[in-house]
C-alpha cells in the first residue's frame, strides 16, 4: 500500500493513463526483454526548468535514477522495476462479500551482448517477483475464471531466467533457460487489456496442464525456436520441462515456493505455433508504402504433454471414483493434449494516423474431456484506444470468457448424485464470465484501471460450500476492482 501512496501524492495535480503490458490479469506480469527495456531517461538531466513537468512526462517515475540507469547501459546492462496493486471485492452472489488487496512486484535485468562490447544478436534476462497480498477468487468468488491474472500466494520467488541468440541474420532466434511461456504463447494483444486471469493465460492450460504449465507465477527450464518463414508468417515451437512444480504435492505454487525447483521430471511438454501477420508494418502487403489495410494477426497452436493423466470419472478397477467400492485411484491416460486459435483484428479506424481504434479478438482452445477438468474454453471481446479526445492512451473494454466443464467430471457429478441418493446435487456443466473495464493513462509511468466483473455459474455450477444440503449452486457474483501499475 505505500507505493499506492506514494503514486496517489504525486498524481494530485495531474491526470493522464499508463498503457502498460497488463499483468496477469489478463496477463501475467509481461516479462521485459532487455532489447525492449527503456533507455535512461536523459531528459530528467536536462534539467528543466518545471521540475514537476518533467516528472509527469518521463517514462519512468525514477528516470535515470541518479545515472544508475546511464551507467549501467553503457555496459548495456537494463533495469526494469514494476508494481501491479489491486483490490478487488465481490459485492453480490459468489461465495463470500467482501474485498482483498493483492500486489505484485516485478524487477528485471537485461544484457544485451552486443552493447556490452561481446558478441551480436544475444541477450540475457532475469526476472525477479514479489508477490504480496491475499489471493481474492478462491475465497470470495468460487470462480474456475479467476478475477485477476496476479493471484498468487504470497512469495519472492525467482520468475525467469534465460538466454536468447538471434541467428541467420535475425530470421530466427532461438530461446534457452527458465521460461515462462504465457509471455509468447497463446497470447492475444487485445486480451491483454482485460483484469480476468482467462484473458490472460487461458482455462485449458491452466486447467489442464501439470500444475497450470511453466506460467506465471511459476516457469520451467526449456528451449524455444522462433522463425519467421516469410513477410507474413512466423513460426514459434518449444520444448519444456513438463511439471514446473518439481513434485506431486497439490499445491504447486507451495511446492516450488521460490521459483529454484529447477525440475526435469514429470515428463516434457511440447508446444508450436503458427502466427499470421496481416498488414503489418515491413511485411510487404503495402499501397503507395501504405499498408492496404487493418492490422490483424492470426494464430494456429497445439500442444502436448507426455505425462500420465488421471481419469475424470473412471478409476483403475472401471468403477465410477463416485463409487463407494471404488479403489479411489483413477485410470490413467498416457499424455495430454489441446488444440487451439487465436485471432486479434482492429476493425475500424477513422483515419490512417488517428489514435482511435476500435479491435476485437477472439481465442478457441479444445482438449479430450476424459482426462480434463476443461475441455473447451473461449475468448472474445472488443477494446477502444483513445475513447475520448485528448485522451489517447486510455483503452475501454468489454469482454466475455466461457468454458466448458469436461464430460467425465460432469458424468463423475453425475455419479455422486446417484451414490448420495441426491437427485437434487448440482452437475458442472460450464462458466461464464463478463467483464468490463477502462484503463486511465494519468502519466506515461502510471496507469490506473476501473473493473466491473459479472460471473453465471461460478465453478461451473458447483455445489456451494455454504450450502449443507448440497443442492444449492453458488450464486452468481458481481466483483469491482481497481488496479494500479507504476514503472519505476
Amino acid at each position: 500500500m505505500a507505493v499506492l501512496m506514494l503514486a496517489a501524492g504525486a498524481a494530485m495535480a495531474s491526470a493522464g493513463s499508463v498503457q502498460a503490458e497488463t499483468m496477469l490479469g489478463a496477463t501475467p506480469p509481461a516479462e521485459l526483454n532487455p532489447a525492449e527495456l527503456p533507455e535512461a531517461d536523459l531528459a530528467v538531466q536536462a534539467k528543466p526548468a518545471n521540475q514537476w513537468t518533467g516528472l509527469l512526462n518521463r517514462s519512468s517515475l525514477l528516470g535515470d535514477m541518479g545515472g544508475l540507469r546511464s551507467s549501467l547501459g553503457q555496459h548495456g546492462i537494463t533495469l526494469g522495476l514494476s508494481e501491479t496493486s489491486e483490490y478487488l471485492s465481490n459485492v453480490s452472489g459468489g461465495l463470500k462479500h467482501g474485498g482483498e488487496y493483492h500486489g505484485v512486484t516485478t524487477l528485471t535485468l537485461g544484457l544485451d551482448t552486443q552493447r556490452a562490447g561481446l558478441w551480436e544478436g544475444g541477450t540475457a534476462n532475469v526476472s525477479v517477483l514479489d508477490i504480496h497480498g491475499d489471493s481474492f477468487s478462491a475465497d470470495h468468488v468460487g470462480s474456475l475464471q479467476t478475477a485477476s491474472g496476479t493471484e498468487a500466494e504470497a512469495t519472492t520467488r525467482l520468475w525467469e531466467a534465460w538466454f536468447q541468440q538471434k541467428l541467420f541474420d535475425g530470421k530466427a532466434d532461438v530461446k534457452i533457460g527458465q521460461q515462462s511461456i504465457d509471455q509468447e504463447f497463446m497470447v492475444s494483444q487485445y486480451a491483454g487489456t482485460f483484469m480476468g486471469t482467462m484473458f490472460g493465460w487461458p482455462a485449458i492450460p491452466s486447467y489442464d496442464m501439470t500444475a497450470g504449465g511453466p506460467a506465471y507465477p511459476l516457469s520451467g527450464l526449456g528451449v524455444r525456436l522462433r522463425g519467421r518463414l516469410s513477410d507474413q508468417l512466423t513460426m514459434l515451437g518449444g520444448v519444456f520441462a513438463g511439471d514446473p512444480a518439481g513434485t506431486s504435492n497439490s499445491d504447486a505454487q507451495q511446492a516450488n515456493k521460490h521459483g529454484t525447483a529447477f525440475n526435469l521430471h514429470g515428463g516434457s511438454l511440447w508446444i508450436s505455433e503458427l502466427q499470421y501477420g496481416l498488414n503489418q508494418p515491413g511485411d510487404g502487403q503495402l499501397d503507395d508504402g501504405k499498408p492496404k489495410g487493418l492490422p490483424g494477426t492470426y494464430k494456429l497452436g497445439a500442444w502436448y504433454q507426455t505425462a500420465s493423466f488421471g481419469d475424470q470419472r473412471y478409476d483403475d478397477t472401471g468403477l465410477s471414483l463416485a463409487d463407494a467400492n471404488s479403489s479411489g485411484n483413477a485410470a490413467q491416460h498416457r499424455g495430454n493434449y489441446s488444440i487451439y486459435a487465436v485471432a486479434d483484428q482492429m476493425v475500424w479506424r477513422p483515419a490512417e494516423d488517428s489514435s482511435r481504434t476500435l479491435n476485437a479478438f477472439t481465442r478457441l482452445m479444445w482438449a479430450p474431456g476424459d482426462r480434463n477438468q476443461i475441455s473447451f474454453s473461449a475468448n472474445a471481446g472488443v477494446t477502444l484506444t483513445a475513447p475520448f479526445d485528448g485522451r489517447d492512451s486510455d483503452v475501454a473494454g468489454l469482454a466475455v470468457g466461457y468454458v466448458k466443464v469436461g464430460n467425465h467430471l460432469r458424468e463423475y457429478d453425475q455419479d455422486t448424485a446417484t451414490a448420495n441418493g441426491n437427485p437434487l446435487y448440482p452437475v458442472r456443466r460450464d462458466e461464464t464470465f463478463v467483464e468490463a473495464t477502462y484503463q486511465y493513462q494519468i502519466t506515461p509511468w502510471w496507469q490506473l484501471q476501473g473493473d466491473v466483473q459479472y460471473t453465471l455459474k461460478p465453478g461451473g455450477g458447483v455445489v456451494s460450500s455454504n450450502d449443507s444440503t448440497q443442492t444449492q449452486r453458488i450464486p452468481n457474483a458481481w466483483v469491482l476492482g481497481v488496479k494500479t501499475v507504476i514503472t519505476f
